[in-house]
């Protein structure tokens, strides 16, 4: 891919200026200008229009939350990478429902900094291992207590056998060449079931499929 123009907002210099020295070598990507609060970050992507937003959870005047709420709104072409260094249940499921495309902990090594970079501004999804885990855990965990209280619910999208093992992959935060090598299909293939079964389901992002998922037991 082309050039990855990345914005940072963190409230401290040192980590702006270490991920910039981490970066400075790397081919294919630049900081291009960075925040020291969630407002200011807001107010430079509307003047550079990057690529990728590198976005701390605490912050002053918005927190990151708030911003990533605010740039998927607004900013639809700009990527958001949080990297934070909570690891808590709640910080990670409020990202991800505000719209961020990975989440990152600051204790995170340089390759995996820099996969996460790349797999987010190429259009894809990062979760750390341990993040990965919160979810698989939230949807787990969300889908046991369901069904000790509620009634089987019909299934009303009337999901195929596929779109369930699709269904089942992605809410495992595989990506289509992961589903593709498991259902022994080609990446379009995978890539079309996916878009379809969003679309059935009426959802915009892997939290809204994973609550979906969850209200009517789909899997």
């Amino acid at each position: 891919m082309d050039m990855i123009h990345i914005v940072l907002a963190d409230d401290h210099v040192l980590v702006r200026d270490g991920i910039k020295a981490l970066l400075e070598d790397e081919q294919g990507i630049a900081v291009i200008d960075e925040a020291s609060n969630g407002k200011e970050a807001l107010e430079v992507l509307e003047r550079t229009k990057p690529d990728l937003l590198i976005v701390d959870i605490r912050m002053p005047e918005l927190n990151g939350i708030e911003v990533v709420t605010e740039v998927s709104k607004k900013h639809k072409k700009v990527r958001t990478l949080v990297l934070s260094m909570h690891d808590s249940e709640e910080y990670v499921i409020k990202a991800i429902q505000a719209g961020a495309d990975g989440y990152l902990l600051k204790g995170a090594s340089k390759e995996e900094f820099l996969k996460a970079i790349n797999k987010v501004a190429s259009g894809g999804k990062y979760f750390t291992g341990d993040v990965s885990a919160i979810i698989m855990n939230n949807f787990v965990n969300g889908n046991a207590a369901s069904s000790t209280q509620k009634e089987p619910v019909e299934d009303p999208f009337h999901l195929t056998k596929r779109e369930k093992q699709i269904l089942g992959l992605v809410l495992q935060l595989k990506n289509n060449k992961d589903i593709a090598e498991e259902l022994q299909i080609s990446k379009r293939t995978a890539e079309v079931h996916r878009f379809n079964l969003m679309k059935k389901l009426e959802v915009k992002n892997i939290m809204e499929l994973n609550n979906k998922a969850k209200e009517y037991q789909l899997i």
